[in-house]
C-alpha cells in the first residue's frame, strides 16, 4: 500500500512564481484594488496570482478551512496574525513565504513603497473566506464570501 503525502504547498507556489510568463493570464496591476486571478486548479491544490500596489491589502480572514501557502515574488508584504488579543506584524520579503493551516486568520497588506507580487496556494481549493472584525481583543465574524459569489 502506498500512501500519498499531500503536496507542498509552499513548493508549489516557489514553483509557479519562479515562471510567471508561463501564466495563463498576465500579471498585471489595479490601481483601485489588489488584482487576482486563478492560475491552476486540479485535485491537489489551487494556485492563485495577487498584485498588491502601496497601501493595498485584504480584510482580516481566514480560507474556509482550506489550509495554504503563500509566496512573496516581488516587493515585500506584511503579514498580521491575531495574537494576544491583538495584531501581530510579519514582514515577507521576495522569496519569503508561508505555511498555514485551516484555521489561519490574517491580514495581508503591502506596505511598502514599491508594487508587490505573490502566489498563494490552497488545498483543497477556496469555497469559502470568512472575514473578521477584531472588537474587544476577540475575532467577531462580519462576513462570510462564497466562491463564485463574492470572486
Amino acid at each position: 500500500m502506498t500512501i500519498r503525502r499531500p503536496p507542498d504547498l509552499l513548493a508549489a507556489a516557489r514553483r509557479w512564481a519562479a515562471d510567471p510568463a508561463g501564466w495563463p493570464v498576465p500579471l498585471r496591476f489595479d490601481p483601485v484594488s489588489r488584482w487576482y486571478a486563478r492560475l491552476a486548479v486540479d485535485d491537489e491544490h489551487e494556485v492563485w496570482a495577487l498584485s498588491w500596489l502601496p497601501g493595498q491589502g485584504t480584510d482580516l480572514h481566514d480560507h474556509g478551512g482550506s489550509s495554504g501557502a503563500f509566496l512573496v515574488a516581488a516587493g515585500d508584504l506584511t503579514e498580521e496574525t491575531v495574537s494576544g488579543g491583538g495584531l501581530r506584524p510579519h514582514r515577507l520579503a521576495a522569496g519569503a513565504g508561508r505555511r498555514f493551516g485551516p484555521r489561519h486568520v490574517h491580514v495581508v497588506t503591502n506596505r511598502g513603497l514599491e508594487p508587490a507580487v505573490s502566489v498563494h496556494v490552497y488545498r483543497p481549493a477556496l469555497r469559502r473566506m470568512t472575514r473578521y472584525r477584531l472588537a474587544d481583543g476577540r475575532l467577531r465574524v462580519a462576513e462570510v464570501a462564497e466562491a463564485g459569489v463574492a470572486w
